[in-house]
């Protein structure tokens, strides 16, 4: 079964950051420049919130304090991608923070957990395929 480290390794450990102090807009021209969907909120070298697209697009509207999530749910290096998908679903998240040793090394999305899923079960359709034709 893969894990959190499999898909940190494919994909890389670069997480884009801001802190608690960041305005909005520059948290929003940052995503649109990295092309990403969210934000780890950093005080220091603590996490203290991530910022994604759905709280800006649920939130700024309809309150005038803080957007960003402050439940940060997180996963470590060597959690499976089982354990992932049952915290996108039961706490309807769509990105984790990875953390070891309290130390943020990546962050990952429910696509990079799903395109893992999809790759390990292609492998294992053709080993299945190879095994049934005799490796022809």
């Amino acid at each position: 079964m893969k894990t959190v480290a499999d898909i940190l390794r494919t994909k890389g450990r670069e997480v884009w950051t801001i802190t608690p102090e960041t305005i909005v807009f520059d948290a929003l021209k940052m995503m649109a420049d990295k092309n990403v969907g969210a934000l780890v909120v950093m005080d220091g070298a603590k996490v203290t919130g991530i910022l994604s697209e759905r709280d800006y697009a649920r939130k700024v509207i309809l309150q005038t304090r803080e957007i960003m999530s402050t439940n940060v749910y997180f996963v470590s290096p060597e959690q499976n991608i089982e354990d992932c998908m049952a915290l996108f679903t039961n706490k309807r998240v769509r990105h984790l923070p990875v953390l070891q040793t309290d130390q943020l090394i990546g962050m990952i999305s429910i696509g990079d957990v799903v395109k893992a899923v999809i790759a390990e079960q292609e492998s294992t359709i053709k080993h299945l395929e190879n095994y049934i034709t005799g490796g022809r």
